[in-house]
């Protein structure tokens, strides 16, 4: 399968970064790279949303989402595999966390991938995950796996990416796989 680069947002203290077209059905699979997400507050949630409403793209879709992470501190002297129930969503319509207390020193940042599956489809739930890695507040390496569903048959057309406080910078990049 072949990525062809759709989008890329460049952001630079915005505080939010929406992809508001090229979500069709032209893929059936959508990837979404973030690359060195770093806030300008410190201990802050990187998360996202998605929208069906093409004209006023309002970031509430309900959706039901599992959050765990594997961490391992910088001194060495803690490593832990957790799952974060209070991450989850259970048929909620707000922004889900990618990245939870997100460092915003110079050396800190978030990477990784979504993918987001048939967004254009009309009979299913659209299933999503992401792998990251990123620089927690807490001098440590956390690697979260985000997995849920949109529970919609409408067609997601747009997303939106921002902290739950403050604005950030990085590279957002929109890749559909076929």
């Amino acid at each position: 399968m072949a990525m062809t680069l759709i989008t890329t947002n460049t952001v630079s203290n915005a505080a939010s970064s929406a992809i508001t077209s090229g979500i069709d059905s032209t893929y059936k699979l959508y990837i979404f790279k973030f690359i060195n997400i770093n806030p300008a507050t410190d201990d802050v949630n990187f998360t996202f949303n998605g929208s069906d409403d093409t004209s006023s793209h309002s970031y509430d879709i309900t959706k039901t989402t599992t959050y765990f992470d594997a961490q391992h501190t910088e001194a060495g002297g803690s490593e832990a595999l957790n799952y974060k129930t209070g991450h989850d969503l259970a048929q909620a319509t707000g922004y889900q966390n990618l990245a939870y207390e997100l460092g915003n020193g110079a050396d800190e940042s978030f990477s990784g991938q979504l993918w987001l599956f048939n967004p254009s489809g009309t009979t299913y739930a659209k299933h999503f995950y992401t792998v990251a890695n990123y620089y927690h507040s807490g001098d440590q390496s956390t690697n979260p796996y985000v997995a849920g569903y949109f529970n919609t048959t409408a067609a997601i057309t747009a997303l939106d990416f921002k902290m739950s406080s403050g604005n950030f910078d990085g590279l957002i990049k929109m890749y559909g796989v076929g």
